[in-house]
């Protein structure tokens, strides 16, 4: 796109999912390209909260190329920081033809004994006083000024562990903690304290959150970067599928409610049944890749190797390009997502098709 195309302000929410965030990173390179299009306001949750922290701190250092660059040596300090996403190491090298199903580290005998072990013991028993992998490649890619001060409306969502509530943490309460504490899976890490609170992984209540960039900004398209799969087809039959899509369930409810609330109000807004000045109107668009993903189960989100962050990269490059070819003339005017279809309806429904 060129740059003396009208510029047209964005805001962007990042899906977490350990490490298949790299797809987001792909998404954002490519995005980031397109210098008509201003980014305004990042809603980002658990890896998605990670992206979103190391592209303010690569933005408000070097705008676009400083946020790519950002991005590119976050992930590339990821692939050879063990144990980031969780317990679980990757091979030091993988062969660059393989596919990505190849990734999944269901078969791989450490990671079976971490499982069982994990059943049992809670990170405050196998690592006390061990450091955090994460937290260290975090601390060297973010800047805390640039997330609180910087040019780019940033919210974070973390989930509350006394009252199970979310809280998006903005401005001035926006700190490297903040984004442990959206990336903290209780089966990993130690629960992150912030203010004498205990915090888990937001995902568990907003993957992300949609509603702080309803209110927090006056940009009308949001572009939901979506990386966990809302549909799959069969029906799980052994305990590690049991597990896997119990998990994508969950950490996709508070995404799809918050979808059927907006759509709701979209209704409404177009029957002009509510007083439009109380309510945004939300264009919707959406940046996903479910079948390029499918071969990929849970255990792949533990795995660092580099070729296979590269592959997520080129993925999401790809989907942001497809998206761009196809959508890019509609920000502004009209929304893209049909939210109906993808959020609300069951596949199952007869007629769908």
């Amino acid at each position: 796109m060129s740059s003396r195309a009208k510029s047209v302000p964005v805001d962007l929410a990042l899906q977490g999912g350990g490490s298949h965030g790299a797809f987001t990173w792909g998404v954002l390179d490519r995005l980031l390209e397109d210098t008509s299009l201003a980014i305004d306001g990042v809603s980002g949750t658990s890896a998605g909260a990670l992206n979103a922290g190391v592209l303010a701190t690569g933005w408000a250092n070097g705008g676009r190329e400083g946020a790519r660059s950002a991005l590119r040596a976050f992930w590339r300090d990821v692939a050879g920081a063990p144990g980031c996403f969780g317990q679980t190491g990757s091979a030091p090298a993988w062969p660059v033809s393989l596919p990505l199903s190849a990734f999944n580290l269901d078969a791989n005998p450490f990671y079976a004994w971490w499982q069982f072990m994990a059943r049992g013991i809670s990170p405050y028993q196998f690592n006390p006083f061990g450091p955090n992998a994460l937290g260290e490649v975090v601390r060297r890619h973010v800047d805390e000024a640039a997330l609180c001060q910087g040019p780019l409306k940033l919210f974070i969502t973390a989930t509350a562990v006394h009252s199970g509530q979310p809280r998006v943490f903005g401005g001035e309460a926006l700190s490297i903690d903040a984004l442990l504490a959206s990336a903290c899976l209780p089966q990993l890490f130690k629960a992150v304290v912030i203010d004498g609170e205990p915090y888990w992984d937001g995902g568990y209540t907003g993957n992300p959150a949609l509603w702080p960039l309803i209110y927090g900004t006056r940009t009308a398209d949001l572009l939901l970067v979506k990386i966990n799969p809302l549909w799959r087809p069969g029906t799980p039959d052994t305990a590690a599928e049991i597990a896997d899509r119990v998990n994508e369930i969950t950490f996709n409810a508070g995404l799809v409610a918050e979808m059927r609330a907006i759509h709701f109000v979209q209704r409404l807004l177009a029957e002009q049944r509510v007083d439009t000045g109380h309510y945004k109107a939300l264009r919707l668009h959406m940046v996903a890749d479910d079948e390029g993903l499918a071969p990929l189960q849970a255990s792949s989100k533990l795995n660092t190797s580099l070729v296979f962050l590269e592959q997520l990269h080129a993925l999401g490059r790809a989907a942001a390009e497809r998206w761009l070819h196809a959508h890019r003339r509609d920000l502004g005017r009209r929304q893209t997502l049909d939210v109906e279809a993808t959020f609300l309806l069951p596949r199952a429904d007869p007629g769908r098709d």
